[in-house]
């Protein structure tokens, strides 16, 4: 296989893409809840295409405006609205049922690195996704222990998920084991509904 199409799986986002290239698919609904620099809400466009939506959410003025010029120069802004607004707005913003919502926690790169995702709102929005998922729908989730207050977010989500039901969701851990524990890593929520013939 060449260089060109192999995937190089440094750090979780790429891993991260995998999974969504195996689940979103052409007129799917999607979610971005930190669009930030705009990467995942730019898949997630391509993969959806002018059949499907993608709802990208941000606090931050500027991750909003970086990505509309991404997906400008890609032409991909027809499928995709962005909101200025906070993620545990989830339900109040966005409609079910989702293929996938996504989460990239942390800070803004590039920005300010005091204004990052907390515990509480990030806790409030993935409860939310719960009940937006489709059967058989992805929640993942990025999450960043190496910055000031993301250790305590980290251990949160962490937490959160290890509660959920496993008949209802299937729930996988995904770091690099090679690396630092304050490394980011992913975590990968299916809802079970379709597998388990509810």
């Amino acid at each position: 296989m060449s260089s060109l199409t192999t995937p190089v799986l440094f750090g979780p986002v790429p891993l991260g893409h995998l999974l969504l290239r195996n689940f979103v698919q052409s007129g799917d609904r999607v979610v971005d809840a930190t669009c930030g620099n705009g990467k995942d809400t730019l898949l997630l466009a391509e993969l959806v295409g002018e059949a499907g939506h993608v709802t990208a959410f941000d606090i931050q003025d500027a991750a909003l405006s970086r990505t509309s010029e991404l997906l400008h120069v890609k032409l991909l802004k027809k499928q995709v609205t962005l909101l200025n607004a906070g993620h545990e707005r989830l339900t109040d913003l966005v409609v079910g049922p989702l293929q996938a919502i996504v989460f990239n926690l942390g800070w803004l790169p590039g920005s300010n690195k005091e204004i990052t995702t907390t515990a509480a709102t990030t806790l409030a929005a993935l409860e939310a996704s719960l009940h937006l998922l489709a059967p058989a729908g992805l929640l993942l989730i990025t999450c960043y222990p190496g910055h000031n207050g993301g250790d305590e977010e980290s251990a949160a989500v962490v937490e959160w998920c290890r509660q959920l039901s496993c008949k209802d969701y299937f729930v996988w851990q995904m770091e690099q084991s090679n690396t630092s524990s304050k490394a980011p890593f992913c975590l990968a929520v299916q809802d079970a509904r379709v597998a388990s013939g509810k």
